[in-house]
């Protein structure tokens, strides 16, 4: 019989358990990264719940405008059946909102009329912008009627020129519109969070309009087609020309130029 010494049965079982342990360093990756995972499957769970939940607040709040616009509409149809009823005339509400686009470039613009186009950001040709009609709007926009048109969008028309042509303002640098989240990033803490929220508070001239209109870079648009013609670009739309007020035939030409 062979007698191993106490010794050398402790030292090998001190260098066995050494071989089959884990270092302390890797255990500590192992949970920062299992805890890192966690963490992700967390945040992916909860933008997924967010996501779904954007959804249904603006479907939400495309049909409670769609009903206000509905009711809108009724009334301004019940106010003229009743005047004309009553062998009178209804006369609608002035606008609050008109879209400028301009058509000329920069060649013979005045200095006045310049700033005034920068005013409205209208640095381009074929550049449009909405614009709040007050006293001060409508004097500037008479400056510089011979180098744009003007008029007053419909709803219909502000919804294609956002859905379409629609750009936002994010840090300085124009992203397009291809998302709600756009939107609630660049105007959601004044409660503008999607399209409908958008187009109704630029469509009503609502309390946070400025913020709205100017998180939306300026349009750029195209030429129309059949183009304007030459002899007539400089001549205002009352005399048979393009340039200045032309009232409701705006949505006509931002539907050839869109």
């Amino acid at each position: 019989m062979v007698f191993t010494p106490l010794k050398n049965l402790i030292g090998g079982k001190k260098k066995d358990d050494k071989m089959a342990g884990v270092p302390e360093s890797v255990l500590k990756k192992q949970a920062t990264q299992a805890k890192i995972a966690e963490q992700a499957k967390q945040a992916s769970y909860d933008a997924r719940q967010k996501k779904r939940q954007d959804k249904k607040d603006a479907i939400a709040a495309a049909e409670k405008y769609a009903a206000e616009y509905k009711a809108t509409d009724d009334a301004l149809i019940a106010n003229r059946r009743q005047a004309k009823a009553q062998g009178g005339f209804y006369v609608p509400p002035q606008p609050k909102v008109a879209l400028v686009i301009r058509i000329r470039g920069t060649i013979g613009v005045s200095p006045k009329a310049k700033k005034i186009m920068q005013l409205f950001r209208l640095r381009q040709i074929h550049n449009a912008c909405f614009v709040k009609l007050n006293e001060s709007t409508v004097r500037m926009l008479r400056l510089i009627e011979p180098y744009v048109t003007y008029g007053y969008p419909s709803r219909s028309t502000i919804e294609k020129l956002i859905y379409k042509r629609g750009f936002g303002k994010l840090n300085k640098q124009r992203i397009p519109i291809a998302d709600n989240s756009v939107i609630e990033e660049g105007v959601g803490s004044v409660g503008i969070k999607c399209c409908a929220d958008l187009i109704h508070e630029i469509s009503t001239v609502g309390p946070h309009f400025k913020e709205a209109n100017n998180f939306l870079w300026p349009f750029k648009l195209t030429s129309p087609r059949g183009g304007f013609s030459n002899k007539t670009k400089l001549v205002h739309f009352l005399e048979g020309g393009e340039a200045g007020n032309r009232g409701e035939e705006i949505n006509k030409l931002v539907k050839r130029m869109i």
